[in-house]
């Protein structure tokens, strides 16, 4: 069962077992548990800031006519993806979208008896940052931070779909490959997101989470094209998942894997504590 992994693999970041539905850091006492529901509480809060800081460069940059700027905005997106990995990925995963909770739920990688808890938190934490903006800027057509296509759905459709498999190609490598340097998994997935931001935020939005699109549409009432940011990015990510999983090759059990991927352990190690 995915519960009883030797490392709770849909957690970004960093190394951990999960045992009765409980996450555990492999390097703390194992008496310290994180409960499942301080993870849904966590997952609140980080899609909450997430989308709160992301959309608000949007709303800011729209009612001070462009003062943030376009590299503003993909910037905030990325450093508000990175802070918040580090903040609460040790806790809950840090997923804040879930287009990745059900792709790591498709290829076992996350229980998925907890993927509508998550997906419920993560949508409840955008509505409450939509609704947040909402009142201190108010509802005014022009102020929208959702998303919509700037051409045809077609077009914003498959630009969504790789953005996403891209942004989990690399979540898949440095949450479930126990050799990849997870102390960086944080700037990795942040840098992804200013990536994609930049290159498909003039054309679709560059939603790559289908929380991100809901909670403003639901706020705002406006849902134009929105089946393209539910589908999108789910399909895009569980192809992502996959597309990992086709390259990380191991001939070893997990619990057998080197622990020097990361280069803080190995200095641990080699030094001791300080």
């Amino acid at each position: 069962m995915a519960e009883e992994r030797s490392m709770e693999e849909g957690t970004v970041g960093n190394s951990r077992e999960e045992r009765n539905g409980v996450s555990i850091d492999e390097d703390a006492d194992l008496s310290i548990a994180v409960p499942f529901w301080h993870k849904v509480v966590a997952e609140i809060f980080g899609t909450y800031f997430l989308i709160f800081a992301g959309c608000a460069a949007v709303t800011v940059n729209k009612s001070t006519k462009g003062t943030v700027t376009f590299p503003g905005i993909f910037m905030v997106w990325g450093l508000a993806v990175t802070v918040l990995v580090y903040a609460v990925g040790h806790i809950s995963g840090a997923h804040f979208n879930p287009a990745v909770t059900i792709a790591f739920a498709s290829c076992g990688r996350f229980p998925l008896k907890q993927v509508p808890a998550y997906v419920a938190a993560q949508v409840l934490g955008s509505i409450l940052a939509s609704g947040t903006l909402r009142l201190l800027f108010g509802g005014h057509r022009h102020l929208f931070a959702g998303t919509i296509p700037s051409g045809s759905d077609v077009q914003s459709f498959f630009m969504e779909l790789i953005i996403s498999c891209f942004l989990m190609f690399v979540i898949s490598g440095v949450a479930t490959d126990n050799r990849a340097i997870g102390e960086l998994a944080g700037i990795a997935v942040g840098a992804t997101v200013l990536l994609n931001v930049a290159i498909a935020g003039p054309i679709s939005g560059a939603s790559m989470n289908p929380a991100r699109t809901l909670g403003p549409a639901i706020v705002a009432g406006r849902f134009e094209s929105i089946w393209v940011y539910m589908v999108a990015p789910t399909c895009g990510t569980v192809a992502g998942a996959w597309a990992y999983g086709l390259v990380r090759y191991t001939n070893k059990p997990p619990r057998e894997l080197t622990k020097s991927g990361s280069f803080i352990k190995s200095w641990r190690m080699k030094n001791g504590p300080s």
